[in-house]
């Protein structure tokens, strides 16, 4: 008896411990943490089906969507005349981008990005009026209420049973690189199987939004197996289910395919500490190389599957930088990369369905924006005013989100106080589309009027337009000032704004300039599972012109300028990745005559960060800062991990 209770108190503080490490990030979330283990010991949740309109459910005949004309969709995104000559400079490259509708063909969801904007832009245009007419307080004071840190639903007595076995989280403005979403419960019912499923948001008129990401665990298997699996995919309206992921997998896979350095399904994830396929302990099976048919009987394989009928079971599904990755009970399982258009930012609900009594749902580590009554050095932070067409020596333009909101109050923080930026010497911006949520527009408007230095664009953020960000880039760069020298790069890159002056002036190359990161032996993906898929059509060529790397590259203003016009004209090839279609017009313009010149710059580190950098890429805010203090106290570039 005693080594039996002695077994129960092991347990219960390691689900303590793998709760506080999973979960919680923020120290003042700490107590929250002991009202999920308490308060919520005794009764579990019920169903609901929440107000969550335009939900997929049954995914046959979906409503088709509202076909409107070019026309309409250029109408919908005029700039109304009230606007301030401030708010109009937030909006400089909007209408000069309206033309992109012209290459509707070239990049996947075009006409959907411009016509969801168009939906969008009519609400923020609402709320401006009602700001500029002053009914609304544009101080931010209720803004950690309108996108929030973290949400928890852990009463049950806040929750009405219905007749359809739904549950419904809402994520009030999406999610980003580390976002979290913890759901406790144990898997029970007469199958034991259920659903976690992230959903889109939507606009009025819509059809239903997308599935970002299906998460099916089914303990009794299916009609391929009868073996417990977990099932990963994605959905769309359009193009219905996409290709299935399963975990463990039927068919062979390549071991080395992971996912931010994660196996996208790994051997380890069971409650008895063997592999999810072992055969009595003794031989170790990894699943993304071997094939599912082994000699196990049916008890040790259900017994090696990380979930179970009648067990307590802690689900972590983390937002990475190239996936999703769902860790149960403090050991990873599965990860699942971004497809196309399916990006984690415009995630805007939860919903979980089947046989599982829930405990509690968490989603932490949600964008939020800072209340500026608490900001101590706002008017540090703002953007230097710089006046119309003036000369510049560098202009930087950063690719951004609606709703990275902290991402961009850190690079504000950091490398945007270099002396060379907070003079004018150097300007930089952010290039941030709209988003499908109302409410992150309104933030980003708000951030925006606050520090101007967005420029905001006229289409709905997906990977897949980010060349869109490019061409407006070179378009403030060459209209709204004169830069001698035009920049691209990352809100989670660290930009040593000193040293890139520093090479451009010893290289004193002013016209046919391509610096970066050359990567000149390289072609296209044919994995049609990949994120940088290229089809046949898109690049029939076996390899690519030469190209620098997206988290930062330097073009002179004259390949600025050519980018420009042959924009204006209709003549610029579109192609989805960004970097790429910058190489690929560079080479047009180098073949056009120009003498183009490509300076190679390894220490813009593309994975991370190494010592000397000039370009440190995947920063978290927190790294962004160390990066800077470093800087500032030793003057070297020195990472901090």
């Amino acid at each position: 008896m005693k080594r039996w209770s002695g077994s129960v108190v092991v347990i219960i503080l390691f689900s303590l411990l793998t709760l506080k490490y999973l979960i919680i990030e923020n120290p003042l979330t700490e107590k929250s943490l002991r009202n999920i283990l308490y308060r919520n010991s005794t009764e579990t949740l019920k169903w609901t089906l929440q107000i969550a309109p335009n939900l997929p459910q049954n995914k046959i005949n979906p409503s088709p969507f509202v076909v409107i004309s070019t026309e309409q969709i250029l109408a919908n995104l005029t700039i109304p005349s009230n606007l301030t000559y401030v708010q109009l400079g937030l909006l400089h490259t909007w209408q000069i981008l309206n033309p992109l509708l012209n290459f509707s063909n070239s990049l996947p969801k075009t006409i959907e990005a411009m016509q969801e904007a168009g939906f969008a832009w009519s609400i923020l245009k609402n709320h401006i009026k009602n700001q500029n007419q002053g009914s609304l307080d544009g101080s931010g004071t209720d803004k950690k209420e309108q996108c929030p840190y973290s949400i928890r639903e852990m009463n049950s007595s806040r929750l009405v049973f219905t007749n359809g076995n739904l549950f419904y989280l809402k994520i009030p403005c999406g999610m980003v690189l580390g976002s979290s979403l913890t759901v406790i419960g144990t898997p029970g019912g007469l199958y034991g199987s259920f659903k976690i499923e992230l959903i889109g948001s939507s606009l009025p008129g819509e059809p239903d939004p997308p599935v970002v990401l299906h998460y099916n665990v089914r303990l009794l298997g299916d009609k391929v197996t009868e073996d417990p699996v977990i099932v990963q995919n994605t959905w769309t309206p359009t193009g219905e289910w996409g290709p299935e992921v399963r975990c463990p997998s039927i068919k062979e896979s390549n071991s080395e395919e992971k996912v931010d350095g994660l196996e996208m399904c790994r051997d380890n994830g069971n409650r008895t500490g063997k592999g999810i396929f072992s055969e009595k302990g003794k031989n170790f099976y990894n699943i993304t190389k071997r094939s599912l048919h082994m000699k196990m009987n049916d008890g040790e394989r259900k017994n090696a599957f990380p979930y179970k009928q009648g067990f307590l079971t802690i689900s972590v599904l983390r937002i990475g930088a190239e996936g999703m990755h769902m860790v149960v009970d403090g050991r990873h399982i599965t990860s699942f990369p971004y497809r196309s258009n399916f990006e984690p930012w415009l995630i805007g609900n939860v919903r979980i369905s089947g046989d599982i009594k829930l405990l509690s749902v968490i989603a932490s580590g949600l964008p939020t924006t800072e209340k500026l009554g608490s900001i101590i050095d706002l008017e540090m932070l703002k953007s230097p005013q710089i006046a119309p067409h003036k000369s510049v020596d560098l202009f930087i333009g950063v690719v951004s989100t609606a709703n990275n909101f902290k991402r961009r109050m850190a690079v504000r923080r950091t490398w945007m106080q270099y002396e060379d930026v907070r003079s004018g010497r150097v300007v930089v911006r952010f290039f941030v589309g709209l988003h499908k949520n109302g409410v992150v527009n309104e933030e980003l408007w708000n951030e925006a009027t606050t520090y101007g230095d967005i420029q905001i664009l006229p289409f709905v953020d997906y990977y897949g337009l980010i060349t869109w960000k490019t061409i407006a880039i070179c378009i403030y760069g060459t209209d709204a000032v004169l830069a001698s020298y035009v920049m691209k790069t990352d809100d989670d890159a660290f930009v040593r704004v000193d040293s890139i002056l520093s090479s451009l002036k010893k290289m004193n190359i002013t016209n046919g300039l391509l610096y970066g990161r050359i990567n000149d032996d390289s072609g296209p993906h044919r994995d049609i599972n990949s994120k940088w898929y290229i089809t046949t059509e898109e690049w029939k060529e076996a390899n690519y012109p030469p190209w620098a790397h997206g988290p930062g590259y330097v073009v002179s203003h004259d390949i600025a300028k050519i980018v420009h016009e042959q924009h204006k004209s209709g003549s610029l090839k579109m192609f989805k990745l960004e970097d790429v279609a910058m190489g690929i017009w560079v080479d047009n313009i180098k073949n056009g005559g120009v003498d183009v010149k490509y300076v190679k710059e390894d220490n813009i580190n593309i994975l991370g960060c190494k010592e000397n950098y000039v370009v440190a890429h995947y920063q978290e805010p927190r790294d962004l800062h160390c990066l800077w203090e470093k800087l500032l106290e030793t003057k070297r570039p020195l990472c901090c991990n």
